[in-house]
């Protein structure tokens, strides 16, 4: 079992920045592969970036490319999602997610609770 607990959310201005963090427990975290996910309000949850157990392979949504940054500190159990030029389409519950592949982190097993980031224009 993994307990995934996300921060970091809140309210931005357009052009701001934010960075979410994910603290998990409850097992080897370098054992797996993390991901972000958002979801907007009457849209389906969507895939924003992942990383590898090791944080040698990081992927990214085409949408946040170049903007955001994913990385992890094994040592710390947690993974983090530093968010730069935030626009308002930005605007979701942000989720972390641990699974045993990167390649099937969209069905990973454990899933955290959610953080709101809201972008004002």
């Amino acid at each position: 079992q993994v307990q995934l607990v996300e921060s970091g959310g809140g309210l931005v201005q357009a052009g701001g920045s934010l960075r979410l963090s994910c603290e998990a427990s409850g097992s080897t975290f370098s054992n797996y592969a993390m991901g972000w996910f958002r979801q907007a309000p009457g849209k389906e949850r969507e895939f924003v970036a992942a990383i590898s157990g090791s944080g040698g392979s990081t992927y990214y949504a085409d949408s946040v490319k170049g903007r955001f940054t994913i990385s992890r500190d094994n040592a710390k159990n947690t993974v983090y999602l530093l968010m730069n030029s935030l626009k308002p389409g930005d605007t979701a519950v942000y989720y972390c997610a641990a699974g045993h592949s990167i390649a099937l982190i969209g069905s990973a097993a454990y899933w955290g609770q959610g953080t709101q980031v809201t972008v004002s224009s």
